[in-house]
């Protein structure tokens, strides 16, 4: 798979995602993406907790795997960084992604780690169930995964 992060820079909305202690407290979380002049991409995560507060975080993605753009390393600028971390090996793979680039699975090479996101904030039923069979037969644990709960106004 080749990703044109062009086409992948814009906002990702969570669809869901395995359980992690950063985002213990988030319900509605989105990413947005912007390419940079100098190819790398700046990074800002936010979700709504349960409280109803907003957590926000903002890092820079600099690509790893240059011949499919798909592995990507995430340096975080707060204690975000701390708990996410980055290898040289890449730890944020784009695992899935639709030739429209409405829907991407990602995760990290750990296993650990695993995001199944959309352009908008509903996924239909047989693409989630697609996007968890995937993720399956890649080995990643998706019985534990976590649904968003989408705002409103988000």
């Amino acid at each position: 798979m080749s990703v044109d992060l062009s086409r992948y820079a814009g906002t990702w909305y969570e669809i869901a995602r395995l359980p992690m202690w950063f985002q213990r407290h988030c319900v509605d979380s989105k990413a947005i993406y912007s390419r940079r002049p100098d190819g790398a991409i700046d990074v800002h995560n936010e979700c709504v907790t349960k409280s109803g507060g907003v957590e926000r975080a903002k890092g820079v993605a600099t690509v790893v795997d240059a011949e499919t753009n798909a592995r990507l390393t995430v340096t975080f600028d707060n204690w975000f960084a701390r708990l996410f971390g980055s290898s040289r090996d890449g730890n944020y793979w784009i695992l899935d992604l639709d030739p429209e680039y409405r829907t991407a699975m990602v995760g990290t090479p750990d296993r650990r780690y695993l995001w199944i996101l959309s352009r908008t904030h509903q996924l239909d039923e047989a693409t989630y169930q697609r996007l968890v069979e995937r993720a399956q037969q890649l080995g990643y644990p998706v019985s534990e995964l976590i649904r968003a709960r989408h705002a409103a106004s988000s």
